[in-house]
């Protein structure tokens, strides 16, 4: 595994509490890095999560707030910022599937406007509003976004037509932030194939896991460690990338 020495840089991690993002959080703050851990007010496992980091010696903070909600995600944002005294790296990884079972794409009926709504406001807007409001501390430190989105959004079906649209939008979003924040902050992007997240909404079957395992090259599915490297290569290396999304699946799109 690579190694940065990141004593002095900060960051803030949305939807921290579990997953890809907590396996993000974890490895910064290993790394040196001064973490702010972005969660839903009312989810346990965010302050759980901080507690137990900053047990190990671990230097990071919470960041309580849902960037789904129009002001609150900014107002989270700005308060992470003023208490981490500067911002280096901003990763938007807070998603949501919207439902708790995968929708077929030919079930119309099923992907209503609340389910739009709520996707849509999490996965897209809340990455938009994220980067907005990090803009100043990030143009100040010259750092970088990376925001997590999917092979749903590239090339392959995911747990619903809204979700997989969610994705395409981060993608795209990532190429024009690029364009707009260039050439002070760079903003790239991941999109993770079929992840081990226990704490993701949807329960796949225990079929679709072998499924999914056996048709990657590299013959299992992602760890969350696995996204995470990625992103904090993105956020600290690759000096000369930005506007990109990269693949993270083990070769299961190809």
């Amino acid at each position: 595994m690579m190694r940065f020495d990141l004593a002095g840089r900060t960051a803030l991690v949305t939807g921290a509490a579990s997953g890809i993002g907590l396996a993000t959080a974890s490895m910064l703050a290993r790394f040196g890095c001064t973490v702010a851990m972005n969660h839903l007010p009312d989810d346990p496992r965010g302050p759980e999560a901080v507690a137990r980091l900053a047990n190990e010696g671990r230097r990071v903070i919470a960041a309580p707030g849902n960037v789904g909600v129009a002001g609150e995600a900014e107002r989270m944002v700005l308060d992470a910022v003023e208490k981490l005294g500067r911002l280096d790296l901003l990763v938007n990884n807070a998603g949501t599937p919207g439902v708790r079972a995968a929708v077929p794409p030919d079930d119309f009926e099923a992907m209503t406007e609340a389910m739009w709504e709520t996707i849509l406001q999490t996965n897209l807007l809340g990455v938009f509003r994220c980067a907005k409001a990090a803009v100043p501390a990030l143009r100040a430190a010259r750092g970088a976004i990376v925001s997590v989105a999917s092979i749903a959004g590239v090339s392959a079906q995911g747990s619903s037509a809204p979700y997989g649209a969610s994705k395409a939008g981060v993608v795209n979003l990532t190429r024009s932030l690029a364009r707009g924040l260039g050439p002070e902050v760079r903003v790239n992007a991941v999109a993770p194939g079929s992840v081990d997240n226990d704490a993701w909404p949807i329960a796949w079957s225990d079929a679709y896991r072998r499924e999914a395992a056996a048709k990657a090259v590299l013959k299992r599915r992602c760890a969350p460690e696995d996204i995470a490297e990625v992103i904090v290569f993105l956020g600290f290396g690759a000096a000369m990338v930005t506007g990109q999304t990269v693949v993270v699946d083990g070769g299961l799109t190809l």
